[in-house]
């Protein structure tokens, strides 16, 4: 009998939440930005806020509630959108070779050699690029991790015999390429998409906190921690929730890629 795992259990119940927190949060926290300057900071569990006021009053709960989106959707497209960018450029590599391949791979390589996050931030500072300018610089930055899989994934596939059944039907390569070989190497994908949206989710969470990305007074998780970390001594909520939050959803995401890898 196959031993039964827990481990979508153990993911799943978090992730469902945040999930539930991201859909409905203009119904669990209609109004999280209100303003309250003469309540100010106040500890969790005073004047009915269960993880208490920022400094202008503003109720932590409800802010973490709201940032869930912009701390999760931008993740999500950055995990999809390189690895729809890595599976195309890694499939053209992987299956015409010569100097598509080694042009390919040095650029994969190229970009694997820089630190992520700091080159993020770097552009986004010259461009003075807002949340999704910092999407689209991840998505460039993340995959070559998608790309050097899709090629070793694409190279095994193309000597199977099912590959020359079609070459010897005369079959385009692109046809090949995009309708014999992809959906083989797309499973693969998927498990490795699902990693990089906890790694995504961080560096997302970073650079909202070194002030990029979101805007002033939008409620992010990385926005809270930098708006909070100079109220930890008043309201442990300000930092301590949207910190918790952060490291359940990062790692109940690795947990469940690493389940499903």
């Amino acid at each position: 009998m196959k031993r039964l795992s827990f481990t979508p259990v153990v993911a799943g119940v978090p992730l469902a939440v945040i999930v539930v927190f991201v859909v409905a949060s203009p119904l669990l926290a209609p109004d999280p930005t209100e303003q309250d300057v003469l309540l100010g900071v106040t500890s969790p569990g005073n004047d009915g806020h269960l993880f208490g006021t920022d400094q202008l009053g503003r109720d932590i709960w409800q802010l973490a509630i709201a940032g869930a989106r912009s701390a999760v959707i931008g993740p999500i497209a950055i995990a999809i959108g390189s690895m729809v960018l890595g599976l195309v450029l890694g499939t053209v590599a992987g299956y015409l070779g010569g100097a598509i391949d080694l042009v390919l791979s040095k650029y994969a390589d190229l970009l694997l050699a820089l630190p992520t996050t700091l080159v993020a931030l770097v552009v986004a500072g010259l461009v003075d690029g807002g949340y999704w300018t910092t999407v689209l610089v991840l998505v460039v930055l993340f995959s070559p991790t998608d790309l050097r899989m899709a090629r070793g994934a694409v190279i095994s596939q193309s000597t199977r015999p099912y590959i020359e059944s079609a070459k010897v039907l005369g079959l385009s390569r692109s046809r090949i390429m995009f309708r014999h070989i992809l959906p083989n190497v797309a499973p693969v994908a998927f498990a490795t998409m699902l990693l990089n949206i906890a790694f995504a989710l961080v560096a997302m969470s970073s650079l909202s906190f070194l002030g990029f990305g979101v805007g002033p007074g939008t409620p992010d998780w990385g926005r809270q921690l930098s708006d909070g970390r100079d109220l930890l001594g008043q309201n442990w909520g300000a930092v301590v929730v949207p910190g918790v939050l952060i490291i359940i959803t990062a790692a109940a995401i690795n947990l469940l890629g690493d389940w499903v890898q």
